[in-house]
């Protein structure tokens, strides 16, 4: 037999939900097949088996949390697609497993019995409707009363009430806190039938979200600085050079290997903004691993170019076409979001003129783009001209950066960006 046990997912990952079962227990894996998958704060990770057999148990029901280590199925590996002798053997002990629990059940029944003609009929009628509303299958059953505890004082965590061994462990640990946290939803005003809502659980990943925004926003001293680029020189560049480059390279040439390259020369020119704080330290980050915000529909993911200043534009653009590509499609791996020292989000795909990025902590800078649209510029005293402008934004740790940085830092990237020739000259 073969334990599968959840692996190391990743340095702050230490657990995740059976998002689902891929193989069901029956069910015959080759060596290197995935059977189940995980979804984790990050991203999805699939358990794949190390041997080929046949899935004989699935330990962990979808929805269930699982921590690293934990025994999550067991493999046979000695049985053959279609079944083998052991598998029979196994269905044998199954029965006569299920004949003990019976045997059990009749006894336990009769002692329960036994004692409710001590009390008075109406108790125990009372005891006996109460335990009718119990859901346990015959091991839960069992272990419950090997721990000596009443099924009838256990609050299930499954929906339907099915009461299982490790909600009897969560009591016996003292799980008042699960108890209570079940209770929540029942204190809340019912709905008005009048005004009708849908309730939706929110998924390990969107909860994660939640709590690091939050996060971010207690323990940062944030601000946010903005400025805005004349995008005329970089539109024209762009035009120019786009159908060569993409004959050339296989690549789109877009905004975000400029942005890129341009956040790159300003955090070489002000590295404050490419550093953290850990403990009473400043990390001075000597490395360009640029995070590019993607959004999917299970939520805002920040996947890592990795070393973007040893990137060419078409290295950039093809990092970040394949990224946003795993992204959609949930192909992303751990390493894929571990990291990165500095963080763009564009907000002007969706049309945002203006915001306020977050900061993706521990980093202490967020670059926000934004939609370019034509508005009215001053030329000189007497002239007006129409041009494609973009509002920049960099929100920041004003306990490591300070203002006049942060100033210089948004001045720098609207030079290089006014003037893209200059991304060429600095590499």
């Amino acid at each position: 037999m073969l334990e599968v046990k959840v692996p190391e997912l990743a340095e702050s990952v230490t657990e995740g939900t059976v998002a689902e079962w891929l193989k069901q227990p029956g069910d015959y894996v080759e060596k290197g097949e995935d059977i189940v998958e995980l979804e984790t704060d990050k991203v999805n990770v699939e358990i794949s088996a190390d041997e080929a057999g046949v899935l004989k148990e699935a330990k962990a029901e979808e929805g269930d949390t699982v921590k690293v280590g934990d025994t999550i199925a067991v493999i046979d590996t000695e049985a053959s697609e279609g079944g083998s002798s052991e598998e029979a053997g196994d269905k044998e002990e199954s029965k006569g497993e299920e004949k003990e629990d019976k045997k059990e059940d009749k006894e336990e029944k009769k002692e329960e019995k036994q004692t409710s003609e001590e009390k008075s009929e109406p108790a125990a009628e009372a005891s006996d409707d109460k335990g009718d509303r119990v859901i346990a299958s015959p091991a839960t059953r069992k272990y419950a009363r090997e721990k000596g505890i009443d099924l009838n004082d256990i609050q299930p965590r499954d929906p339907l009430g099915k009461v299982r061994k490790e909600d009897i462990d969560a009591h016996q640990a003292g799980g008042q806190k699960a108890k209570q946290e079940k209770s929540e939803p029942d204190e809340q005003p019912k709905d008005d039938p009048a005004k009708p809502v849908i309730r939706e659980k929110m998924s390990r990943r969107r909860q994660t979200i939640a709590k690091r925004l939050v996060q971010a926003q207690q323990e940062a001293a944030m601000l946010t600085t903005f400025n805005e680029v004349d995008m005329t020189n970089l539109l024209a560049l762009r035009n120019r050079h786009k159908e060569k480059f993409q004959e050339k390279h296989g690549v789109k040439l877009g905004f975000m290997s400029f942005f890129t390259k341009a956040t790159i020369g300003a955090l070489k020119k002000y590295p404050y903004v490419n550093a953290e704080i850990n403990g009473d330290e400043v990390v001075l980050k000597q490395f360009y691993d640029i995070g590019i915000a993607v959004s999917t529909d299970d939520g805002l993911l920040v996947p890592v170019v990795r070393d973007a200043d040893r990137h060419d534009f078409a290295g950039i653009e093809s990092e970040i076409g394949d990224l946003a590509d795993k992204a959609q499609n949930k192909k992303l791996k751990l390493d894929d979001l571990q990291g990165g020292s500095f963080t763009i989000t564009n907000g002007g795909v969706f049309g945002s003129l203006w915001s306020t990025p977050i900061l993706n902590t521990p980093q202490v800078g967020i670059l926000g783009m934004h939609k370019t649209q034509m508005r009215p510029v001053a030329i000189d005293n007497e002239r007006f001209e129409n041009r494609p402008m973009m509002y920049i934004a960099l929100s920041y740790d004003h306990r490591i950066i300070d203002g006049k940085d942060a100033v210089g830092f948004l001045v720098k990237i609207k030079e290089l960006l006014e003037d893209p020739e200059q991304l060429l000259l600095e590499g």
